[in-house]
């Protein structure tokens, strides 16, 4: 598997935020549209750790997106324990040695960003990079990959405004200058339950998929949907949806 998907021109995408062992979250969002024809789930990462059925909501994962090539696990920090630790890790300290190199061997396969028509989705923050393809060039652990696994957005207007707890914190001149060089329009993100759902005159969406973070997420799991045949300009192009209303 490559270190990106090229979403295709046709069909939906629904992007998930990080679900954090909130396994009832995935099942809901997998009955609902995994079989759906031309329909691409897009999981943001952080799939494991703070909830109370990590190891439940990775296996199903795991073996969903193993069976169904529609559904797009991303890399995100708390799948990335063993390159760079993080906290907490509860999922990772009640596991065997063994049962650790089962699993890394498989989340450490996963891809990084996920890209379709005016759009990109990944974990964290942009990677400074001249064009796409050369997200195909970012190394484990290296400055751009800490950037797209740890990386957080403020809503101020600088640029790199620095590392605070490990994690590099951008604004929004970098995120204006990446954006323009990768000719993107919008970015899908997880990561900081404390962000603004939306940011850079609607250029940014953080989503949070997982019921450990409800309070942070005005008591709101969300996820996005979009039209793969229409470029998306802004946030306004996507519907965000609420697992927590009779819709879903």
């Amino acid at each position: 598997m490559g270190k990106y998907i090229k979403l295709p021109d046709r069909g939906y995408a629904v992007f998930i935020g990080d679900t954090h062992g909130d396994y009832e979250a995935s099942r809901i969002i997998i009955n609902n549209f995994a079989g759906k024809k031309d329909y691409f789930i897009v999981m943001l990462g952080d799939y494991v750790d703070r909830g109370k059925d990590s190891r439940k909501n990775l296996d199903f994962l795991l073996h969903v997106s193993e069976k169904n090539k529609n559904v797009i696990l991303l890399a995100g920090n708390h799948e990335m324990d063993s390159v760079r630790k993080c906290s907490p890790s509860d999922f990772w300290d009640s596991i065997s040695l063994e049962e650790c190199d089962m699993y890394n061997v498989k989340l450490r396969a996963l891809p990084l960003v996920a890209v379709g028509n005016g759009f990109l989705a990944l974990h964290g923050a942009l990677p400074d990079i001249e064009q796409v393809d050369d997200i195909n060039m970012i190394e484990e652990g290296d400055e751009n990959w800490t950037s797209i696994i740890w990386g957080d957005f403020k809503e101020k207007e600088g640029d790199k405004l620095g590392v605070f707890l490990g994690r590099p914190k951008f604004g929004k001149k970098y995120f204006e200058k990446v954006m323009e060089k990768l000719e993107m329009n919008v970015l899908v993100r997880g990561h900081d339950p404390r962000a603004p759902e939306k940011m850079f005159n609607n250029r940014c969406l953080t989503l949070f998929t997982a019921a450990a973070y409800m309070s942070e997420r005005k008591g709101e799991r969300k996820i996005a949907k979009c039209d793969l045949g229409k470029e998306i300009k802004s946030i306004d192009d996507m519907e965000i949806i609420s697992l927590d209303k009779p819709e879903i």
